[in-house]
């Protein structure tokens, strides 16, 4: 793996960014879903599946390589996670009146988060330790 993926997505160094980014990224997520039209407005580029799959895939890959522990941990906890953040956003679509949350979005939330932790889990190498002395 070149040396600035390396650092990108194995150091440890940037672990907690990586799940600050996916906590920040969420929020967009949820405000930017909620402004009336805006569904609409993207949905003329992609389908609702092909936009929650590419959102709650990069999530989980954030978050997959922003945990510690293992491999199997961090899928977990990735999962999780997802699965947690997904229901939150069909619960706040589904107190708009312009939108409504749906199951099938939030099982295509957590399908994408299996599908990108089994991924990760089988690919990815695991982080490197730094030595900062």
């Amino acid at each position: 793996m070149p040396p600035l993926l390396d650092l990108l997505i194995l150091d440890e160094r940037l672990r907690k960014r990586r799940t600050a980014t996916a906590l920040a990224l969420f929020a967009a997520i949820v405000m930017l879903g909620s402004i009336p039209g805006a569904r609409a407005e993207i949905g003329n580029l992609a389908s609702g599946i092909v936009l929650h799959s590419i959102a709650y895939s990069v999530l989980t890959f954030l978050l997959f390589t922003g945990y510690a522990g293992n491999r199997t941990e961090r899928a977990i906890k990735a999962v999780l996670t997802v699965a947690a953040m997904g229901a939150v956003d069909e619960l706040v679509q589904g107190m708009l009146a312009y939108r409504r949350g749906t199951v099938l979005d939030w099982t295509v939330d957590c399908s994408a988060a299996l599908v990108t932790s089994l991924l990760l889990w089988f690919f990815l190498p695991q982080p490197v330790a730094v030595d900062n002395t």
